[in-house]
C-alpha cells in the first residue's frame, strides 16, 4: 500500500507526548517546536528537499532517548525527572540513537541524534568541534537550545529580542556563523514566531513538512512500526514484554487460521501498537502490585481511546486501527472505550480481544505469577459462558497453545 512517511510521525509524536503528559502532566509540543524551527532553518541554509523531510523526522524523534525507563527511573530517584533534566545526560543521545536505527529515512542520517548536543566550540559530549559536528545535527541542536529555553508558547516582541541575543551572544561558541545567519533569516519573519505558539504548531508544521510517501507491502511497514513500538517498550517493563509476546501469539493463530501475509502482518502491527495509549498511564498505575481503585481504574480505560485517535492519523491502517483499539470491547457491549456489541466487532477484533486477555493471564504481573495454560483457558471459558467473547475462539486458542506443532 501508499505509505506516508508523514502520518506516521505525527503518530510518533503523539506518542511521545503522550509519555511526557504522564512524566511531567503537560504536553509540551517540544517535539513538533523542535522540527518546525529545524525544518525552517534547514530551508535558509539550502537543505534539499530529502534532507528537508530527514530533519523533520530528526525533530520529533530527537529526544526519544529522554523517555528511556532506564534514564527515566535513574533520574525519578530523586523525584526531579524533566525532559529538561534528561537533556543534559548523554545517555538520552545514545539511547535515542539505538532506537532510530530501523527507521527508514532517506539520507544518511547516522549519529544525527547522538550528536545533537554538540556545541561549536568543541565542549559538547563527545568533544566534536566545527564542521566535524553534522549540519543537521547543528540544526537540531539550535532549535533545541532556543525551544527549551525560552518559553516560545508566549513569545512577544520582548522575548524574540533576548533569543536573538542569546543566539548571537552564542555564535562561535555553541552555533557556528553560518547557523546564525540561517535563524536570522528565518527569526525576521512574524509568521515564524506566530507559528510556533501551541494553537498554531501542529497545523503549521503539517502545512510546510516535505511530503513523502512509499508503496510498501505490510511486512516492510512492520519494520517501520516497530520504531513506535520501541517507544512504547521504552516506557515500562510491562508493556515490553505484553505488546511482543502478544505480537508471537497473533502471528501463532494467523499461521493456524491460514491467514494471507499481508492479514497476518496488519494483525502483528495491531498487536505491536494496541497499547499504545497506556503511554499516556501512569507507571504507578500499570506497575500497581495491589488492586486498581475506581478513579484509577477509569484511567486504564482511557487507554485504547487514545490507541485508536494515534492510529487513526495513518491513511490505510483502518483495520489495524479496529483490531487494535477493540481489544477491550465485549459482545454484550460492557467492554471499553465504546461499548461496542457483537455485530460491531470482527473476527479480527475477537480474536485480539481473546488473545490479548490469555496473554495477560499467562505472563507475570506486579501483583501475581503468570498462570498456567488450564488456568487461563478456565477464566477466558467462563467469560465465554457469561457472553463476554468469542467462545469458538476461545476454543482455538486452547487448542493450538496446548499443541506444541503450532507454536
Amino acid at each position: 500500500m501508499l505509505f506516508y512517511m508523514n502520518e506516521f510521525l505525527e503518530a510518533v509524536s503523539f506518542a511521545l507526548d503522550f509519555i511526557e503528559m504522564d512524566i511531567s502532566g503537560v504536553s509540551s509540543n517540544h517535539g513538533k517546536r523542535t522540527a518546525y524551527i529545524s525544518l525552517r532553518i534547514g530551508e535558509a541554509m539550502g537543505l534539499t528537499f530529502e534532507e528537508l523531510h530527514d530533519i523533520v523526522a530528526l525533530g520529533i524523534l530527537h529526544d526519544n532517548g529522554a523517555v528511556a525507563k532506564e534514564l527515566v527511573y535513574e533520574l525519578d530517584k530523586e523525584n526531579n525527572y524533566s525532559i529538561k533534566i534528561a537533556e543534559s545526560t548523554i545517555a538520552h543521545c545514545t539511547i535515542g540513537e539505538r532506537n532510530i536505527r530501523i527507521y527508514p529515512f532517506i539520507t544518511d542520517v547516522t549519529n544525527i541524534i547522538k550528536y545533537h548536543h554538540e556545541k561549536y566550540d568543541g565542549t559538547g559530549y563527545f568533544n566534536l568541534k566545527g564542521d566535524e559536528i553534522p549540519i543537521m545535527a547543528q540544526i537540531i541542536s539550535m532549535a533545541d537550545q532556543i525551544e527549551i529555553n525560552f518559553d516560545l508558547v508566549n513569545n512577544d516582541f520582548l522575548m524574540r529580542k533576548k533569543i536573538y541575543e542569546f543566539v548571537k551572544n552564542n555564535e562561535k561558541i555553541i552555533f557556528s556563523p553560518e547557523l546564525v545567519r540561517g535563524f536570522e533569516r528565518v527569526a525576521m519573519h512574524t509568521s515564524f514566531w506566530i507559528d510556533v505558539k501551541d494553537n498554531f504548531i501542529s497545523a503549521a508544521l503539517k502545512n510546510i513538512e516535505p511530503k513523502c510517501s512509499k508503496e510498501l507491502s505490510f511486512k516492510e511497514i512492520r519494520t517501520i512500526t516497530q520504531v513506535l513500538s520501541k517507544i512504547i517498550d521504552s516506557k515500562s517493563e510491562y508493556t515490553q514484554r505484553h505488546s511482543k509476546e502478544l505480537s508471537e501469539k497473533v502471528e501463532v493463530m494467523a499461521k493456524y487460521y491460514n491467514y494471507t501475509e499481508e492479514e497476518k502482518f496488519k494483525l502483528m502491527i495491531a498487536a505491536d501498537l494496541h497499547d499504545l495509549g497506556k503511554l499516556a498511564i501512569s507507571n504507578n498505575i500499570l506497575d500497581n502490585p495491589g488492586k486498581l481503585n475506581e478513579e484509577e481504574f477509569a484511567l486504564i480505560k482511557e487507554h485504547t481511546y487514545y490507541t485508536r485517535v494515534a492510529l487513526e492519523q495513518i491513511s490505510g491502517f483502518n483495520d489495524i486501527t479496529e483490531w487494535a483499539s477493540n481489544h477491550h470491547e465485549k459482545l454484550d457491549g460492557s467492554g471499553y472505550p465504546f461499548g461496542k456489541k457483537s455485530e460491531q466487532l470482527d473476527f479480527n477484533s475477537r480474536l485480539m480481544g481473546c488473545l490479548d486477555i490469555y496473554q495477560a493471564l499467562t505472563e507475570k504481573r506486579p501483583y501475581r505469577e503468570p498462570l498456567a495454560h488450564s488456568e487461563a483457558m478456565a477464566i477466558l471459558n467462563d467469560m465465554c459462558k457469561n457472553g463476554l467473547i468469542d467462545k469458538n475462539i476461545c476454543k482455538d486458542i486452547d487448542y493450538v497453545f496446548n499443541n506444541l506443532d503450532f507454536i
